[in-house]
């Protein structure tokens, strides 16, 4: 590719309004446009990268048995009507009328076509397993789209769905596709991990999330370097951290804490570990029936935790809570938060404890009075037995919930998921299928997804320095660049630039020759920035000793290579 013939707009300052690297980095290098919040046009420059992502994609789909179809951007809203998702999805979910004012919604995925296709196309268990995939725009109205490509409004993403007669043969599809994750990503050049991970809107109840491994990374991942343990902060188990509770050594007291109304206060005044304190969260469920009162729960976690609503909310009886007010917090323990706690509430309240707090003893919590904690406070002699459940954060430092060492924490961007629904769809909208007896049966689902704009961002998270990007070879927008210096001045660079060029495009390297004659300083700093991992330099100075330079972005200084030699060499590299 002559870069002449080609588009490349690079700018030289980061834009004001980027709030992630990746994102002033793409927009600096030409590759992406924004027209709006979360609305991008994707540049030449961004589309050959995201181009050789489908590839990639597509062959290890491909190669795992699924079968690539096309399904809708818009789709009919009675479909998400039969799943109760037209509702639950929320405002990310954009609805549209036709001129006949029917209504339809903009796809964020694609269960309910895909389970309508099957339901309609599928009759006997011969016809099965089958896993649909496309590469297909989707569309989330986000209430504050940021980080650039990596949470848009509109994005590509290559989704999965899978159809088994059983239980045990959707995990043989789930798994498949788990390798098949394993090795795109492997493919990408990334450091990912995959990490146990909670279902959220999707539903179903095995999950797992693969995240590209970087310091903006939006979620926390907790892992266990002794093995093979990786969960995502919201599904990752808290053990206890007391093996057994302590006999109480303390008297019950109710202290004066005059202003502290946080556990950090607390600790300080009294002059504890903040270890010894507990915090109160106070939680509220709406009644069914309009006029009764809500119901109020109150979760206790040791002073230095906080609590996981992902786990509070798959509690019995939990799945649908709020925040209580200030108002109900008052009516329940006669006193505004800072200064909660499960003693001597005015109204009956639930009460939740961490399994660390369950094995706690002299232990401070508040006296539901202003300016008062209890002191010495402990289960059984003070307070009744708790409900006990896992309610916390793990942190670095915790045990592995497998037993094989303790926990760190890094951070992660997500790039793919992969989900085990069962029939939580193929229910809803009656997809079933006769077994081998000619007797009915639901079918069992999957459902698997890769943001493919999404990765462009999160491969430049983890890949840039101070210049600009930095491509692994699999999905740079060019593998290789040629810049001669003086091509539009010299006809001996220029012959040997177009040469080399020649010669890489026959043997199959994805190389561009920037003929624009351009000062070295621009050719080279837009280069840089572009990313692109592999460059020759041609120049008059090198030929005359029969050599080009040749540079890997991630090195401090070029080679120099014999000009006979520089295609050869260039494609050892690549192959290694």
């Amino acid at each position: 590719m002559k870069i002449s013939r080609f588009f490349i707009s690079t700018q030289k300052d980061d834009p004001a309004d980027a709030d992630v690297r990746s994102q002033a980095l793409m927009l600096r290098a030409g590759m992406i446009k924004k027209h709006a919040a979360g609305l991008y046009s994707y540049l030449p420059l961004g589309l050959r990268s995201i181009r050789k992502v489908e590839a990639i994609v597509r062959e290890e789909m491909n190669r795992a048995g699924a079968i690539e179809l096309l399904m809708p951007v818009v789709q009919p809203a009675e479909l998400w009507q039969e799943t109760g998702r037209l509702d639950k999805f929320g405002p990310e979910l954009l609805r549209i009328k036709d001129r006949h004012d029917r209504d339809f919604v903009i796809q964020p995925t694609s269960e309910e076509v895909v389970t309508d296709l099957v339901r309609s196309e599928v009759r006997s268990w011969r016809q099965l397993p089958l896993n649909f995939y496309h590469i297909q725009t989707k569309f989330r109205d986000e209430r504050r789209p940021r980080f650039g490509v990596m949470r848009a409004r509109e994005f590509t993403m290559k989704d999965a769905y899978s159809f088994d007669r059983d239980f045990e043969s959707a995990q043989v599809s789930y798994r498949a596709m788990f390798d098949a994750y394993v090795r795109i990503f492997q493919r990408f050049g990334f450091e990912f991990r995959a990490v146990a991970a909670d279902s959220g809107a999707i539903g179903g109840s095995l999950s797992h999330e693969f995240h590209v491994i970087a310091e903006t990374g939006e979620d926390a991942i907790a892992y266990c370097e002794a093995s093979d343990y990786a969960a995502n902060i919201e599904k990752a188990e808290a053990l206890s951290l007391i093996a057994t509770r302590a006999q109480p050594t303390q008297d019950l007291r109710k202290t004066p804490t005059p202003g502290a109304a946080k556990c950090e206060d607390v600790a300080a005044l009294l002059g504890i570990p903040l270890q010894q304190t507990i915090k109160s969260v106070v939680l509220a469920v709406d009644a069914d029936k309009p006029g009764q009162q809500p119901s109020l729960v109150l979760l206790l976690v040791r002073g230095d935790h906080a609590v996981n609503e992902v786990k509070v909310g798959k509690l019995a009886g939990l799945a649908n809570t709020r925040m209580a007010t200030e108002a109900e917090i008052v009516a329940a323990f006669g006193t505004p938060p800072g200064y909660l706690g499960p003693l001597g509430t005015l109204q009956p309240v639930r009460v939740i404890a961490d399994r660390t707090v369950a094995n706690m003893s002299d232990f401070v919590v508040g006296a539901n009075a202003a300016d008062f904690h209890y002191t010495g406070v402990n289960w059984g002699r003070d307070l009744p037995e708790p409900e006990v459940a896992d309610i916390r954060n793990v942190l670095a430092g915790d045990p592995s919930p497998d037993g094989k060492g303790l926990l760190s924490i890094c951070r992660g961007i997500e790039v793919g998921h992969v989900f085990y629904l069962g029939t939580k769809y193929s229910a809803a909208m009656g997809a079933t299928f006769l077994d081998d007896k000619g007797k009915s049966q639901t079918l069992e689902m999957g459902c698997y997804g890769i943001g493919i704009t999404r990765i462009l961002g999160a491969c430049i998270e983890q890949n840039h320095d101070a210049k600009g990007m930095i491509w692994p070879d699999a999905i740079a927008p060019f593998t290789a660049v040629i810049c001669p210096i003086g091509y539009d001045r010299s006809e001996a660079v220029r012959e040997a630039a177009d040469a080399l060029h020649t010669e890489l495009l026959a043997a199959g390297v994805d190389v561009a020759l920037d003929d624009r004659g351009e000062r070295p300083g621009v050719m080279l700093g837009d280069w840089e920035l572009i990313g692109v991992p592999h460059r020759l330099v041609v120049s008059d100075r090198g030929l005359k000793d029969g050599t080009v330079e040749y540079q890997h972005r991630r090195d401090a200084a070029p080679t120099l290579l014999p000009l006979a030699e520089a295609s050869a060499q260039l494609q050892a590299r690549l192959k290694r």
